[in-house]
């Protein structure tokens, strides 16, 4: 572990957790502030890492039949009025372009919050008979809310992601998209960002504007708080009635089509930094990291040590994502901390000594243990160690959910839990959303998802006392 000096400059995790995010934002390079108020540049080491997403998820979608689209940034008012629910929903995040070409137009239009509702009229144009079904459509791109507050990727005005959106024949092949989706996500944040979920369904109260049902995968940061990771909703015909989505069906009727719509964003990025992220800076996951492994020369002016690193460096480039810092302008304990605060996952270190013992050492950032390994062995070595990091920051989040999440049976115990261990608590509730009320008001802590997993802990409401069989995750939120 280098010295801790060269870093001095972030922020203690456990003094200021929300400053601490932000130092490692700007100083692991992910992005940077701009003159648009709310909004940030994302830079590209940042950028990178979205990409590694992007491709994990983007592949994912294509083996069960998505195909990429993409739609307009401008809704025009009129359609945004069409699904009452909805409009109310987004209305106080809208942003409006009333005037262009320096005249004031006949109507205005709304910069894309969500994209229901364009999406939802070229259905209608496009789509008349059962054979057209189902549309299985997705579009990565920018969308704009006009959020109070922001934090970069967490909540930035505008922000990138991914919104699929899909038309069925049937009810039941609806719902089982939605959960697919579902299980899609669950697979990248757990496979690709070694973060473990909690998946269930979303509460009347915090269900998506317009949906039937909303399920949610919700992750657990460094500080305790939720972050909700991606959504998928079931629209039934919501969309479809006011749209006019309908098809002949197989018996030559005319019938309303049934509807779908997911997605997950950049916040992504903002779970790996506060979910893995500690004093020493930004930690990445080795399946989403941009460089998994850097090598550092040490006395590289030192004859032959330079072709070495290089040589090294040239081999694992064509397995892994690598990169060599040969930057002769800073130290290399500069170096061993520059790369431990931007999170590589692996850095292997060789120098002379090294060479001549046909050896190199390489440090994970994950426990900052050193490991001598035979250069003829790297490759296969290297393999195992990016799995085993992997596995260990799965685990080591998974440790903190199990000790961060705890039982309350009344009001007492909810609100000594969440003041003494932030974290998820496990309580039952009657199903009245006055009690989900209550317990926001007290605590700040809303209901995450009535989870898959149900255990009956309790047959009373941890709010009124009632009867209750829904057993809920609550946890105050990002």
């Amino acid at each position: 572990m280098g010295d801790k000096n060269f870093v001095k400059e972030i922020t203690d995790i456990e003094e200021d957790f929300a400053k601490w995010y932000t130092d490692i934002v700007i100083k692991a390079q992910l992005a940077d502030y701009t003159d648009t108020k709310g909004c940030i540049a994302i830079k590209p080491y940042g950028y990178a890492i979205w990409e590694n997403i992007q491709e994990y998820m983007d592949k994912k979608f294509k083996q069960v039949g998505v195909q990429n689209v993409y739609f307009p940034v401008l809704i025009p008012e009129s359609l945004l009025q069409k699904e009452k629910d909805h409009v109310e929903g987004f209305a106080p995040e809208v942003a409006w372009v009333t005037e262009a070409g320096g005249e004031k137009l006949e109507e205005k239009y709304c910069i894309r919050p969500t994209s229901e509702t364009i999406i939802s009229t070229m259905y209608s144009k496009w789509l008349s008979s059962w054979r057209d079904l189902p549309m299985v459509y997705n579009q990565w791109c920018n969308v704009l809310r006009w959020e109070k507050e922001t934090r970069p990727f967490l909540r930035s005005r505008e922000f990138l992601w991914q919104e699929g959106h899909t038309i069925h024949e049937t009810e039941k092949e609806a719902k089982e998209r939605t959960i697919q989706m579902l299980e899609i996500y669950q697979d990248v944040v757990e496979n690709l960002l070694a973060i473990p979920t909690v998946k269930g369904i979303k509460t009347e109260t915090e269900k998506f504007a317009g949906a039937e049902e909303t399920y949610t995968i919700e992750t657990m940061m460094h500080d305790g708080k939720a972050l909700q990771s991606a959504t998928s909703h079931y629209f039934g015909q919501n969309f479809t009635k006011p749209f006019d989505i309908k098809f002949q069906n197989r018996d030559g009727k005319e019938e309303y089509a049934y509807q779908t719509s997911w997605g997950s964003t950049t916040r992504l990025i903002g779970a790996i930094i506060m979910a893995h992220g500690d004093n020493r800076g930004l930690k990445l996951p080795p399946k989403v990291a941009p460089i998994q492994v850097v090598v550092v020369p040490v006395a590289q002016n030192k004859e032959g040590v330079l072709d070495k690193a290089n040589e090294l460096y040239n081999s694992l480039n064509k397995k892994f994502r690598a990169k060599i810092d040969d930057r002769d302008n800073v130290s290399p304990g500069f170096k061993f901390n520059d790369w431990e605060m931007r999170g590589v996952p692996v850095r292997i270190e060789i120098g002379p000594r090294d060479i001549e013992n046909g050896v190199c050492v390489a440090v994970r950032r994950d426990t900052a243990e050193k490991i001598t390994i035979k250069l003829d062995e790297i490759e296969m070595k290297l393999n195992e160690l990016l799995e085993d990091i992997h596995n260990n920051m799965f685990n080591e989040c998974k440790k903190r959910l199990e000790e961060k999440t705890t039982v309350a049976y009344n009001l007492e115990e909810f609100e000594k839990n969440i003041n003494e261990n932030q974290g998820f608590i496990k309580a039952m509730w009657c199903g009245d959303a006055e009690c989900e009320k209550k317990i926001k008001d007290l605590t700040s802590a809303k209901s995450r998802c009535i989870p898959f997993n149900q255990e009956k802990i309790s047959d009373k409401c941890v709010c009124c006392g009632r009867p209750a069989d829904k057993l809920v995750i609550w946890g105050r939120q990002y």
